[in-house]
């Protein structure tokens, strides 16, 4: 199975990784909003970065699940 069958199967069955994916989707589209604005106050600039680590650290988890029904641990 491919990657991105995988990834289809695990946002119709597994409700965390659905919910990781809608939620990195929307960071996701806050970061590219901010990213519009011609200059970033210095807290516009902190909302990105921390908007980018929790973008991120969901993306990594993706990844766990991901990994983990490659290897039979979840369906």
């Amino acid at each position: 199975m491919k990657e991105e069958e995988i990834i289809e199967t695990l946002k119709r069955e597994n409700q965390e990784f659905k919910k990781l994916s809608e939620e990195h989707r929307n960071l996701d589209h806050l970061i590219v909003e901010i990213d519009k604005r011609v200059y970033l106050t210095t807290e516009e600039e902190i909302e990105r970065k921390k908007n980018q680590k929790l973008k991120l650290a969901k993306k990594d988890r993706m990844a766990v699940l991901i990994r983990e029904y490659k290897k039979g641990l979840i369906h």
